[in-house]
């Protein structure tokens, strides 16, 4: 669990940019996304899926250790044995079909497989290739963006939602363009801080803003009009 600085900040300007600063101050640098190679971002993009990151980490590392962490070598590895491999992440058969989708895509669509032949492209473009692969929504689509290929796109997930509509910073029912297009207008549009932000949002989702918040331990208790459910 992230521990954050246990001092309540009262006046917190509730902004967006405010409560970056206020997650960035209370937990530090989150240094996410954890991959080696811009594949091995967008293998774990379709795999956290429905599932803990904890649980990624034992698939991918099932991955590495058969030597197919690769478009190319994934694509030679049998449907039942691939589901195999990744079968701590979750609805294994699933996820072993995208990950094939998005393998044959990416070897379509670069040379040599090699995912970093889409960086150039505007994020327009590759957005809507991602979206037209088997099993790539838009969260997905946005984390190879900003996290594999270093565009500038902020990542919505469901601890965003909760976290803002708690704040009051987002109305309960939008979509997801919607909440995207809040922090989009209200930040610079700079890739560091899109990616900053989401893990601090994660960390903050994962281990205080549960569906039954933690609010005690909450660096932004002294701020939230929702603040005050027990531990």
């Amino acid at each position: 669990m992230t521990e954050p600085d246990s001092e309540v900040r009262p006046g917190l300007r509730l902004s967006f940019a405010g409560v970056y600063e206020a997650l960035l101050e209370a937990f530090g640098p989150q240094h996410w996304w954890p991959a080696d190679t811009p594949f091995e971002v967008a293998v774990g993009a379709v795999l956290t899926q429905n599932t803990a990151w904890t649980n990624v980490e034992r698939a991918i590392a099932n991955l590495k250790d058969a030597d197919c962490l690769t478009p190319g070598a994934l694509l030679e590895v049998p449907h039942e044995r691939l589901a195999g491999l990744i079968r701590p992440a979750g609805y294994f058969n699933v996820k072993a079909g995208r990950l094939r989708a998005l393998c044959e895509f990416l070897v379509r669509e670069c040379p040599d497989g090699d995912i970093r032949h889409l960086a150039p492209r505007p994020t327009p473009a590759v957005r809507s290739d991602l979206l037209r692969v088997k099993g790539v929504g838009e969260e997905t689509a946005d984390s190879i963006l900003l996290y594999a290929l270093d565009h500038p796109v902020f990542v919505v997930d469901a601890y965003t939602v909760r976290i803002f509509e708690r704040l009051g910073l987002l109305e309960p029912g939008l979509s997801y363009g919607d909440v995207q297009e809040r922090f989009h207008a209200a930040l610079p549009s700079e890739r560091a801080l899109f990616n900053e932000y989401h893990a601090l949002v994660v960390a903050l989702g994962k281990d205080y803003c549960k569906p039954r918040p933690r609010c005690g331990t909450c660096p932004l208790r002294g701020d939230c009009p929702a603040s005050g459910t027990p531990d």
